[in-house]
């Protein structure tokens, strides 16, 4: 277990231990906060005032089974009132600066900013920006409060910069995203994994234990990556391509899986359309070919093949490296037509998947948030969709915007068409691309206010900041990167100056028109959450608090009742409860149908007379409780005709090329100490001391060129801006290539650099893969 003393007014909510989940990925890794009592031990804060929490294992948890990285178990220091925000601030005129604030007068602000703006120049002139870390209540109250209180279009997220490229191609090829489409267990148990763009070992390492479990079974591990990471250690074969030539790699892949007649024909006539187009694409693309493209040898590619096509059953797990391109929804479709062909999908311990980056980077894009969506991963542009949930809000159906601006889109509108900007839970001056460029638009801003657990650096240019509850504070459901939905719950209750985003959004409602419609309580949203979800692609209506708690989650979708469903299971396929256990035959068999629905053996109905004594009176079904769904497209998928689309995708140039003024490529990602943006680990001593700053990672061929020495401070210039940071040479990394970390602003913001460039269908801004030129800098 770990303590960490955590000054400030908190009062335990409770003095056992709580069950909750870790703030950080999208693992959501399960941990136990203990309250410490302020009895002027160990738990009390370094300011002598009551206060502090330790972490305490949760090893029967399924996903880490106790393990924690050095971000989870040092996640309560965020908590100290020496680092977060405790009240909240308001932008004084007459001196310019944010000063303390009344609640009052900081909502009242707020309602005024935002009205104000709505009447002079129209709703779409107010925009709101959430984030992949808010939890489903969060997200769910945002989207409703934005279409419904503020009536704009004008609404997305940061999970835009996330997943939405592999979100994109899991519609386009399976009809319904979900990032895994079976447990993490899984994982462990197939025969090879084709790990793309992933290092998993310092992004989620407590996740690593799944491929070494899956070596020591006898499997086989292909990383896929630039750079030999701390997971590409760990490959039975690295395949290091150019940045931005993922997709030529999987067309090369699946030329050769074609070339060597090792296509699943018998699955592709059976569960797959469209593969005559895909198959002619992929013939395009020839060993020799993507040799010259990606730089990744032909044996290695022959290797590849075999590697994946002789295990019984094999994966392929992508993140952000293929997705984050301006080419991603159809990288990530190549990855999928190599799954489809083999016919490693739709079966046990095979398919793809997406690792999901944030904390509920898939909960968060099911619900509202998004600029084209409505809750339970509805389409804002379908009619049947906005009538289901105007209902359930009580308005016309006329009466919800259209779709609005995707998240990099709307960041560059600021200032311009969109004048006032609400923000939660999100730092983009740090985390978008080409962020100088967004730092000018936020700045230029009419009114902009911010709500975060600490001043972040967008939220210091802000009008208003609202200072609210961490995940230890408040209660509310998380999604993880398996489609699990999770509850964390509160262990402290928050500093007397802090309120819950739910709490400011139903101040905000209050104060513009709308008395009722926005409660506070984390509950009482899921349970319109679970109607506004019902029938849709993500349908939560059969989750409760209470079966949560019970089950250690479940997964979705999970209708209210399992009535109705096809319970046939012609694989005699292996199924898993919520926990991932394994369970067999026909009475706890699940098959899926093209809603996700699972459907279970009618042996398990009970029969209640109309009073509920068994057996008297006129016999009726008590509805079954729908089981959750852990693996999705066993029996069909989730298309109309059941059928998994192939892409008939061909490979294109990333949309900057390096050239003789900026002949260097430039990739960025995460390290093991810090996250994301940086706003909450950056303010961790224990992490800083391990991550202290940006650098830039590069070959000592290219360092001798430069004349660069280890440490020398290296200026990386693009087409949009400078960053500068220590040299840190290596041979683990392409000598084409350099590569920087994201997590901190300054001179060191990698995304200073980066390209904006969107891709056609997701709107993922190109992160992975930019021009740049080097230079020595001073100091």
């Amino acid at each position: 277990m770990a303590h960490v003393p955590v000054p400030g007014e908190h009062s335990p909510a409770s003095s056992d231990p709580v069950d909750t989940h870790c703030p950080y990925c999208s693992l959501q890794c399960g941990m136990a906060l203990r309250p410490v009592p302020p009895d002027g031990g160990p738990g009390d804060g370094p300011d002598g005032r009551p206060g502090g929490v330790e972490v305490v294992e949760r090893t029967a948890f399924p996903v880490n089974r106790g393990a924690l990285c050095g971000k989870g178990r040092t996640a309560p220091a965020v908590l100290s009132s020496r680092v977060r925000l405790t009240e909240p601030l308001v932008r004084r005129p007459d001196t310019g600066r944010l000063e303390p604030a009344t609640w009052e007068e900081a909502l009242d602000r707020i309602a005024e900013g935002l009205e104000s703006t709505g009447r002079a120049y129209g709703r779409d002139a107010v925009g709101v920006f959430g984030g992949g870390g808010l939890t489903n209540e969060k997200a769910y109250a945002l989207g409703k409060f934005a279409r419904v209180v503020l009536g704009t279009s004008q609404i997305d997220y940061n999970g835009r910069f996330c997943m939405s490229s592999a979100a994109a191609a899991h519609q386009r090829a399976f009809g319904l995203d979900r990032g895994l489409p079976f447990p993490l267990a899984d994982v462990s148990r197939t025969g090879c994994v084709v790990l793309v763009g992933s290092n998993l070992a310092e992004t989620m390492p407590p996740a690593l234990r799944y491929l070494t479990e899956l070596k020591e079974a006898g499997g086989r591990l292909i990383v896929v990556d630039p750079r030999r990471t701390r997971t590409a250690e760990q490959a039975d074969l690295h395949l290091a391509p150019r940045p931005g030539t993922d997709l030529a790699l999987a067309l090369g892949l699946l030329h050769l899986v074609v070339a060597e007649g090792r296509v699943d024909e018998e699955f592709v006539e059976r569960r797959t359309s469209g593969w005559p187009e895909a198959r002619a694409a992929a013939m395009a693309h020839w060993p020799e070919l993507v040799e010259r493209i990606t730089g990744v040898p032909v044996p290695d590619l022959r290797k590849a093949v075999t590697m994946f096509c002789d295990a019984e059953s094999s994966m392929v797990l992508t993140a952000r490296g293929p997705e984050q391109q301006s080419k991603g929804t159809d990288t990530v479709g190549a990855w999928i037509n190599l799954c489809l062909a083999t016919g490693r999908a739709g079966r046990p311990l095979s398919g793809y998947g997406c690792l999901t980056g944030q904390g509920n980077g898939q909960g968060g894009r099911e619900h509202g948030q998004k600029a084209d969506q409505l809750p339970g991963y509805r389409k804002l542009d379908d009619p049947a969709a906005r009538a289901h949930v105007a209902a359930v809000w009580g308005v016309e159906p006329d009466d919800l915007p259209g779709p609005g601006r995707s998240a990099y889109e709307l960041l560059d509108a600021l200032g311009r068409d969109v004048r006032a900007l609400l923000l939660m839970g999100s730092n983009p001056l740090v985390s978008a691309p080409r962020a100088a460029h967004v730092e000018s638009r936020l700045r230029s801003l009419d009114f902009l206010a911010v709500a975060d657990v600490v001043l972040s650096e967008t939220a210091a240019l802000a009008d208003v900041v609202l200072p609210v509850a961490q995940w230890a504070e408040e209660t509310g459901t998380m999604t993880n990167l398996e489609g699990r939905v999770l509850l964390r719950r509160a262990a402290l209750t928050p500093p007397p100056g802090v309120r819950t985003d739910l709490w400011v959004l139903s101040g905000l409602a209050a104060r513009l028109g709308w008395e009722k419609g926005f409660p506070a309580d984390a509950e009482e949203v899921f349970e319109e959450l679970r109607r506004a979800s019902a029938g849709g692609a993500a349908d939560y209506s059969g989750i409760t608090y209470r079966r949560i708690a019970e089950e250690d989650g479940v997964f979705w979708p999970c209708p209210e009742s399992a009535e109705g469903t096809d319970a046939a299971d012609p694989d005699g396929a292996e199924r898993t409860g919520s926990d991932g256990a394994e369970r067999t035959g026909s009475d706890s068999a699940e098959g899926t149908g093209s809603d996700g629905a699972e459907g279970t053996g009618s042996d398990s109905a009970e029969g209640t007379g109309s009073d509920g004594a068994e057996g008297t009176g006129s016999v009726s079904v008590r509805p079954r409780p729908h089981p959750g769904t852990p693996r999705l497209f066993l029996d069909r998928f989730a298309t109309d005709d059941g059928r998994a689309r192939f892409a008939p995708v061909s490979h294109r140039p990333a949309a900057e090329e390096p050239d003789a003024e900026y002949p260097v490529l430039l990739t960025t990602g995460r390290v093991l100490a810090q996250y994301q943006s940086g706003a909450q680990t950056r303010r961790v001593g224990e992490l800083n001391e391990a991550a202290p700053g940006p650098y830039v990672q590069l070959h000592p061929l290219l360092a001798e060129r430069l004349g660069a020495d280890e440490g020398a401070s290296i200026a990386v210039v693009s087409r949009r801006g400078r960053a500068v940071a220590p040299a840190r040479i290596s041979r683990d990394i392409r000598p084409d290539t350099v590569f920087m970390p994201f997590h901190w602003a300054g001179p060191g913001r990698a995304n200073t650099v980066t390209n904006p460039a969107l891709d056609p269908v997701s709107r993922m801004p190109e992160f992975k893969v930019c021009a740049v030129r080097l230079e020595l800098a001073e100091g």
